[in-house]
């Protein structure tokens, strides 16, 4: 499927280029009329992400426009940046070292590769079988035992979540949908879309109504008005995409509130694992947002469940 010929992608991404002005131009008249410091800090916040969003949405859009190979090696490049985020900020000991070597180096490529030839059967069992097994086998043969446990368990963990969870994303490229033939990018454009907005709508409605916090001591900006009013707002959204999924509009919005609950717990997770590190985020790598994973960890919970929703449901 050639996104740049299909008129549902057009208009799907002549919104988001709307979308994007408007934002961008809301901006400007804020940074020009807000007055306080308080209030100027968050305008230059909010622009700061809105300049990261033209540069992700155009990276994006660009991957998934020129076909399955590039959006996999898109998805893979964002998995190994958020390992070495992830990594970076989870004690490690000499010994962890060659188990790392094979995170980064053997068990990411080669899971990657997996999507890549539509594997389905070895890619769903590669790393929480195989690449879990072989990490603690490769620590041990280190000699280290001193928080051995802990220290296995974090490798793995940081596998899982970004690389394998991750890469359901472009895992969706591989789905064989009776009706939905060569259409499957618009089916990630669909869950891309959804989870991000939930993040953005929670954040927007957290500031606006927000009074209640959910989990303070976890991630202190999350609020019950926030999460309603974003959820409810992204399962609008979602509902109202239907046309580019193989969904009705109901199942839209049912997989809509699916995938944004599971995003809205991996941030929740995310932040709590930040929190015990002493971090306010996973990096630096994009202005606004933080890390990769910063940016990418609603995406890693939701991605498996939407996967799989589809593949059982729809397949």
């Amino acid at each position: 499927m050639n996104l740049l010929l299909d008129r549902e992608a057009g208009w799907f991404f002549g919104g988001v280029l709307g979308l994007l002005v408007v934002a961008s131009l809301v901006g400007a008249v804020l940074a020009k009329t807000t007055r306080s410091e308080p209030g100027q800090a968050v305008v230059r916040n909010l622009n700061a992400r809105i300049r990261a969003w033209w540069f992700m949405a155009a990276f994006f859009g660009a991957a998934v426009a020129a076909g399955h190979g590039a959006s996999v090696l898109l998805f893979a490049a964002m998995s190994f940046l958020a390992l070495r985020e992830f990594v970076t900020l989870t004690p490690t000991r000499r010994g962890d070292h060659r188990a790392l070597f094979w995170a980064f180096f053997i068990i990411l490529p080669v899971h990657y590769l997996l999507v890549w030839k539509h594997w389905y059967g070895f890619f769903s069992i590669f790393i929480p079988v195989y690449a879990c097994l072989w990490i603690p086998i490769r620590a041990a043969m280190a000699g280290e035992t001193e928080d051995f446990l802990g220290r296995t368990a974090r490798v793995q963990w940081a596998i899982l979540v970004c690389i394998y969870f991750v890469s359901y994303a472009p895992a969706l490229l591989t789905l064989q949908i009776p009706g939905y033939g060569g259409e499957n990018a618009k089916l990630l454009l669909f869950l891309v879309c959804v989870v991000q907005m939930s993040d953005v709508l929670q954040y927007c409605w957290g500031k606006l109504l927000g009074r209640h916090k959910i989990a303070p001591r976890v991630s202190p900006s999350k609020t019950v008005e926030g999460f309603v009013g974003g959820i409810a707002s992204a399962v609008g959204l979602g509902a109202g995409l239907w046309w580019i999924t193989p969904f009705t509009p109901l199942q839209a919005a049912g997989m809509a509130l699916a995938i944004c609950l599971m995003g809205f717990s991996g941030g929740l997770v995310m932040s709590a694992i930040k929190r015990d590190r002493g971090v306010k985020d996973f990096g630096t790598l994009i202005e606004g947002h933080g890390g990769m994973l910063d940016r990418i960890d609603s995406l890693c919970f939701a991605a498996p469940l939407f996967f799989h929703l589809t593949r059982y449901f729809f397949t």
